[in-house]
């Protein structure tokens, strides 16, 4: 006779059928639309997050508008006509008590993040006008300095009208720079001639830089990892590079059927938010080339900025059609306070997912999502040029002399070159 009870042979069976009613359960309860803000007069062009307050934000639009939005109370609670064209970018001072705007209109400008008192003008703190359009602005994690970018990357102290250096390589314009937030004198900028180039603020030079086959839209680091960022491409994949070998990337991410426009990292580093003009935004695992989700509206149209928010739970994303939309990074994740109770329940169902996690049945419900008409034809579409083009591979090296085809990697198809 067993010294153990009859229960414990039937353990696997009962936590496999457990497991699978908690992903069931997980897919009935993913409502990740939050709320719709509403407000703006045309396409929201740029995101920012107040670096002390997790529940204000900022947004600039095409027409020159920028409003600050209460998250909490999710309404509008100032405007400002800031420019005339584009408001190219937006950036926050990291004490959070001004930001600073670039417009189409050659100038920047920075405001203070309290409105005006009783009977004063709304009117910006400084204002310096350039000699060209700037099409990207990013502020310095701990010192008074901020960079712009156009025909060059310019660094600024914030009490001088010029600029205190001035870097470029190529004659392109630059259409983002972003600074590190961990290596804070560490810059990368991406040009309209698929350069991703990376500067050091000391040497007040560029470092290197790496060539892509199509251009790249934006960067962002990872907050975690100081020489990891990822890059948000026009052939609809995202690359994430470590610094140190720009000659092939970590990972290539390919989910999107068209142009990534945005990207942006989650606080832990460990996953990020890409917006596409597929009018679609996609959650990626640093570590995967799949994405783990897909969020996407009727009404939502090409999304042209994404931000995911400090506390690493909610994402925000603007598109063409005047709308700034919240939504829950985890899309079945239940708000407000839970009971001890449901904690342990929450936890346990987290352990049997990840246990059953590779059983086909329970793998295939986590992974399914709908998709809109449009985005799922696409796909399909893709799939058939892929296969084509692989199947004219093989073809080629089975019908060449042997060696005089070389085999190259997904991940290094896409770089043309290196220069330091």
């Amino acid at each position: 006779m067993s010294a153990k009870p009859s229960w414990t042979y039937r353990e696997v069976p009962r936590e496999y059928v457990r497991a699978l009613n908690a992903t069931k359960l997980e897919r009935v309860f993913a409502k990740p639309f939050l709320a719709s803000l509403d407000g703006h007069r045309d396409g929201v062009n740029c995101l920012a997050k107040h670096p002390k307050n997790l529940a204000t934000v900022l947004s600039g639009a095409c027409n020159g508008e920028v409003r600050i939005w209460n998250l909490t109370q999710r309404n509008c609670i100032r405007t400002i006509q800031a420019h005339e064209g584009f408001v190219q970018g937006i950036c926050t001072r990291f004490c959070g008590n001004s930001f600073f705007t670039v417009g189409d209109d050659k100038t920047v400008k920075q405001w203070k993040m309290d409105g005006p008192g009783y009977g004063e003008e709304e009117e910006p703190l400084h204002t310096i006008l350039g000699k060209t359009v700037y099409t990207g602005i990013d502020h310095h994690w701990k010192e008074a300095v901020f960079a712009t970018c156009g025909q060059q990357v310019d660094i600024w102290d914030e009490q001088r009208t010029n600029p205190i250096c001035s870097m470029t390589w190529g004659f392109d314009s630059i259409s983002s720079v972003k600074f590190n937030p961990v290596e804070t004198f560490l810059l990368g900028s991406c040009a309209s001639d698929r350069n991703i180039v990376l500067y050091d603020m000391r040497q007040a030079t560029p470092l290197k830089k790496v060539i892509l086959d199509m251009r790249t839209n934006t960067i962002c680091w990872n907050p975690m990892e100081v020489f990891i960022f990822t890059a948000a491409n026009e052939d609809y994949n995202l690359y994430t590079f470590d610094m140190c070998a720009l000659d092939t990337p970590v990972m290539v991410h390919m989910d999107h059927v068209s142009a990534v426009l945005d990207v942006d990292y989650s606080p832990t580093g460990k996953e990020f938010v890409s917006a596409s003009f597929d009018k679609s935004i996609r959650i990626f695992p640093v570590d995967k080339s799949q994405s783990r989700e897909v969020y996407h509206t009727k009404r939502m149209q090409h999304v042209i900025c994404v931000k995911w928010t400090s506390n690493s739970k909610y994402i925000m994303c603007g598109s063409d059609e005047m709308n700034i939309r919240l939504w829950k990074a985890n899309a079945s994740e239940k708000l407000g306070v839970l009971t001890s109770r449901e904690k342990a329940a929450k936890d346990y169902n987290q352990k049997l997912k990840e246990k059953f996690q590779h059983y086909l049945h329970i793998k295939h419900i986590a992974r399914h999502r709908h998709l809109p008409k449009s985005i799922y034809s696409q796909i399909q579409e893709q799939c058939i040029m892929k296969e084509a083009c692989q199947r004219k591979e093989v073809n080629r090296i089975k019908h060449s002399k042997p060696g005089s085809v070389p085999i190259v990697s997904e991940k290094k198809k896409h770089i043309v070159a290196v220069v330091k």
